[in-house]
């Protein structure tokens, strides 16, 4: 079906920067609210993706690196797992606690690899399915390299100061509505870094769509104020 779909949307105004593919449009996505041009139909790759796609191509040396660099990835995404594999520069490992496609079937709260095991560790979007965030942050955090990074997004409510929690709203629809995703437990707001930075890690609030040409903003349909944040253990 996706190859179907991505033919017969197949244009200039969209561009797709993960496999340079373009299109007339993106498709909508989303679960209270449908947002218009966010799914690509061919990685099938979100707003977010496609900004931490250009991070790493343009500010690290993800893909390039002469040394080989351990990865761990958490719950990974289908825009990323194939191309991730195939690189020769990466020891790549994915987990997941419930996942068919993971290597490694694993609880983020206790994760069964050796303390400064990886150089590069990803966990995209997972933290707000976390009852116990905090346990799950130092999990990463012990089992990144010192000098390693991580790469952590999250749905964030960039208006908000303060993280919001409440576990007495049990209704699917309710849930949905107030955190975005009924399986959602919290909704995150800018203390978000703080609570990084509380575990150890020294945390970058990178705006890095700014940083970017506002025509390859649109282009690319990339969320213009999200936040990334760029996690490392010193």
């Amino acid at each position: 079906m996706r190859p179907i779909v991505a033919w017969w949307l197949k244009g200039n105004n969209f561009t797709d920067p993960i496999d340079g593919r373009s299109f007339k449009k993106f498709l909508p996505y989303g679960y209270e609210t449908q947002r218009e041009n966010a799914l690509s139909p061919s990685t099938l790759s979100l707003e977010r993706h496609r900004l931490l796609w250009l991070y790493l191509k343009i500010e690290t040396d993800f893909f390039t690196s002469k040394k080989t660099l351990k990865v761990l990835h958490i719950a990974p995404e289908q825009c990323f797992l194939d191309i991730f594999k195939k690189q020769k520069n990466l020891d790549y490992t994915t987990s997941d606690l419930e996942s068919p496609i993971a290597d490694v079937k694993a609880d983020i709260c206790d994760l069964p690899f050796k303390n400064e095991e990886f150089d590069i560790v990803f966990c995209n979007h997972v933290l707000e399915h976390i009852p116990d965030d905090t346990k799950a942050m130092q999990e990463l955090y012990r089992v990144l390299k010192n000098d390693g990074l991580g790469f952590f997004q999250i749905p964030q409510d960039v208006n908000r100061d303060t993280t919001f929690e409440d576990d007495s709203i049990t209704d699917p629809k309710e849930r949905t509505k107030i955190f975005g995703q009924y399986d959602h437990v919290r909704v995150y707001g800018l203390d978000y870094f703080d609570k990084l930075r509380s575990i150890g890690f020294k945390v970058k609030e990178v705006h890095y769509a700014k940083s970017i040409n506002p025509e390859l903003v649109k282009k690319y349909a990339l969320a213009p104020n999200e936040i990334l944040p760029i996690c490392y253990k010193s």
